[in-house]
């Protein structure tokens, strides 16, 4: 089934927009990559996944050898959410930056002058 691999949901402060592999369904998703545009112009990068996926992940690299066999994951941005969907994942999202705030550091952010030179 064809989709859209970009997928933007708007919130009443920011909007995110998920970047979902050819396989992925919306619905279900336990791990894509996000982009958080604040009303502002900040900007945040975010990586969600689900316990489960965090588990096969580390399966995976521990048959790799990758992160020293899968001894640990290392992303800077994760954010682990208890079940997939891209509204369990923004749901997370409004929560994170309604205890946070939108000038907050808790996830990685860049700036517009970053974004624009790419």
């Amino acid at each position: 089934m064809a989709h859209e691999p970009l997928v933007t949901v708007e919130t009443a402060d920011f909007s995110v927009t998920y970047v979902l592999a050819l396989d992925d369904d919306a619905d279900t998703v336990e791990d894509v990559d996000a982009v958080i545009r604040a009303r502002d112009g900040k900007g945040w990068t975010a990586t969600f996944m689900t316990l489960r996926k965090i588990a096969e992940v580390m399966d995976d690299r521990s048959t790799t050898g990758e992160c020293a066999n899968g001894l640990y994951l290392q992303i800077p941005d994760l954010v682990i959410v208890r079940e997939g969907g891209l509204d369990a994942m923004t749901r997370a999202l409004v929560d994170l930056f309604g205890e946070y705030g939108m000038d907050t550091n808790v996830l990685p952010r860049f700036d517009e002058e970053e974004d624009e030179d790419d």
